[in-house]
Order: C-alpha cells, then sequence, then structure tokens
C-alpha cells in the first residue's frame, strides 16, 4: 500500500507526502527488523533457560554419582588397609582375610551425563549459557572423563588380577551373593554390606587365606592398591567439588537427584 502511494506521489511530485510516505517505509522496515531481533532474543533466552534446567539436572546426576563412587572407593580404601593388616597378622581370621582381599579389588563406574552437552556444542549454543559457566569448568569436566579414568587404572590392577586368579569361582560367587554392594536410600551403591552372610566351607576359606598369605605378590601388589583407591577418592572428590561449583554458577543448588542407577 505505502508503495503504491508513494508510486502515484512521484508521478504528482507531490514532495511533502513523498517524503512522509519515504519515512513511513524506512520506520516500518526498522521496526520489523527490532521486532524480528526482539523475537529472535526471546526465543533464544528461551532456549538458554532450557538448556540450563536440562544441564542442572545432568550435572545433579553427575554430583549423586560421583558422591556415590567416592564413599565406594574409600570403602576399598578401608579394606585394602585392614587386608594389609590380616596379612601381617601371625593368626589371622581367614573369613575377614578372604572378604578383605577381595573387596580390595572391588570397582564402580557410571558413566557421564552428557546428552544435552553434546547438542550445546553441535549446535554451537555454547554463548546461551550463563556468563562464566565455561569458565568454571565446563568444558574441561566434559572433555576428560575422570570416573573412567579411575575404573580404568582400578580395574587393570596387577593385584586384582592376582586375587581372583587365587580365590576359586564359587567362592567369589559366594561373596558376592552375601557380602555384595551396600546402597543409600536413593539406590546408589556406596559401599559394602555391613552384615556379610558367607555360606562356605570353613576349611575352603582357611585354604584361600593361606594360598593369599603365601603368595609374596599379594602383599606386594596390595601396597600400590592402596595408592590407586587413594587416588581414585581424591580425584573423584576433586570431580565432587568441580560440579558443586559448576551447579552455583548455573544458579542451582547441589541437591541430589531422586536416584542414580549403578
Amino acid at each position: 500500500m505505502i508503495l503504491r502511494r508513494l508510486s502515484q506521489n512521484l508521478k504528482q511530485q507531490n514532495w511533502t507526502a513523498i517524503w512522509i510516505e519515504f519515512v513511513l517505509l524506512v520506520a516500518g522496515v526498522f521496526l520489523g527488523i527490532q521486532v524480528s531481533n526482539w523475537n529472535a532474543a526471546q526465543a533464544d533466552a528461551r532456549l538458554g533457560r532450557e538448556y540450563v534446567q536440562r544441564l542442572t539436572r545432568d550435572l545433579r546426576l553427575d554430583l549423586a554419582a560421583t558422591s556415590a563412587d567416592t564413599a565406594y572407593y574409600s570403602a576399598v580404601m578401608q579394606s585394602v588397609r585392614e587386608t594389609d593388616e590380616l596379612l601381617r597378622a601371625a593368626d589371622p581370621d581367614p573369613r575377614a582375610l578372604v572378604v578383605n582381599a577381595y573387596r580390595a579389588t572391588e570397582v564402580s563406574f557410571r558413566p557421564t551425563v552428557r546428552a544435552t552437552w553434546d547438542q550445546i556444542v553441535s549446535s554451537g549454543h555454547l554463548d546461551l549459557l550463563p556468563t562464566g559457566t565455561i569458565e568454571t569448568g565446563l568444558s574441561q569436566y566434559y572433555a576428560f572423563d575422570s570416573g573412567r579414568d579411575v575404573y580404568t587404572q582400578v580395574a587393570g590392577s596387577t593385584y586384582r588380577r592376582t586375587v581372583r586368579k587365587i580365590i576359586p569361582l564359587p567362592l567369589q560367587i559366594a561373596i558376592r551373593a552375601g557380602c555384595s554392594d551396600a546402597s543409600d536410600k536413593q539406590g546408589n551403591v556406596v559401599g559394602f554390606a555391613e552384615q556379610c552372610n558367607l555360606v562356605v566351607d570353613p576349611s575352603e576359606l582357611k585354604e584361600v587365606a593361606t594360598a593369599l598369605r603365601s603368595d609374596p605378590a599379594v602383599a606386594a601388589e596390595l601396597r600400590y592398591q592402596y595408592s590407586l583407591a587413594v587416588s581414585a577418592v581424591n580425584t573423584l572428590g576433586g570431580v565432587k567439588t568441580s560440579l558443586e561449583n559448576m551447579l552455583t554458577t548455573l544458579g542451582a543448588d547441589s541437591k541430589p537427584v531422586e536416584k542414580v542407577s549403578p
């Protein structure tokens, strides 16, 4: 409509009307661009808030998992200590020695929840996150999977292979059945069961305990296993602190989610 009137005014050389129509045309284009930019900004803001909500839930899941794994490896470390004491004792309890020696080999791992982060990166939407989020270590957190590194180191330890070669398979199955992992109220595995119901022949326990004490590699490798357990606890403790800082930057508390499956 404006263009038609502008064309008519040009033919009639009505310069005042031409000027008015031109101003209206420019103003309309300008306002249209501004409205479009405002709508795009609002859409980005909504998407940014959605990302924050999803990322917050992912990080809370990771925080719950990391806290559980930290507690788990603390229990592993305690079993390493108890095994060392029992190996050095003059007449150790065979049952306690076998159970602790086996528990000292245990590992735990939960994959990082990273679907939201991968979508943000692949879409080029890092700028939609709150200021300072990346600087708190978010990129490094997803670039380096510390939990997997811990699992790989402990699962590949020589002590783990040595002990599990010595303990017969039926006895290992019995240990897992009666002295299995303990879970918290959210279902996260955090350590070992306080009540160890181990139904096996005492003579078999004594034989295996003797084999563990007779193999010099067990005691030697146990000392390095302690280093791995300490490293696992310290590493995961650092990850836990980083997760709490990232959640704070996102404007969320570090309240754990209801359940994390091991």
